[in-house]
């Protein structure tokens, strides 16, 4: 396997991740060529991200009527490291690698039924305010439910 920059071990990192997400690969998602197309999994991580966040308890509190803040997505990547295929069974993992003052730096996995790794992925998710596009820092609660959700 090529190195990957935000894995310094590979077994410890997979073994890190507790949440996973299932998927089940689409005809519409594979290319000509039978496998999955290389855009996927950038949906993969936006749908496991999104139930990760519900899990934690966040994302109701962005999508209240009250919420001042949104989450966004400043920066995404995806290493992949085998081919996936129609109809196959995934399970997208999403762990808090490092959370910032309005930041957080989240890791992903795609594996496939046998545990074998499809896919890796980090990005940064933001939260900003709805008004002025700024950051908004995260509330010690926030924080506090962010670094546990990473404790397994």
């Amino acid at each position: 396997m090529k190195h990957i920059s935000y894995i310094d071990d590979l077994n410890e990192w997979k073994a890190s991740f507790s949440f996973f997400h299932p998927i089940k690969v689409r005809f519409s998602e594979t290319d000509a060529f039978g496998h999955l197309n290389n855009t996927v999994p950038f949906v993969y991580f936006e749908e496991a991200r999104i139930e990760f966040l519900r899990h934690i308890g966040l994302m109701d509190r962005w999508l209240s009527e009250t919420s001042e803040a949104i989450p966004v997505v400043a920066d995404l990547q995806c290493h992949f490291l085998q081919q996936v295929y129609f109809a196959e069974r995934l399970q997208i993992g999403v762990k808090v690698h490092e959370i910032g003052n309005s930041s957080v730096d989240l890791h992903y996995i795609g594996q496939k039924e046998d545990g074998t790794i499809a896919f890796t992925g980090r990005g940064i998710m933001v939260q900003i305010s709805k008004q002025t596009g700024k950051g908004i820092p995260w509330s010690d609660e926030m924080r506090s439910i962010l670094k546990g959700s990473s404790e397994s």
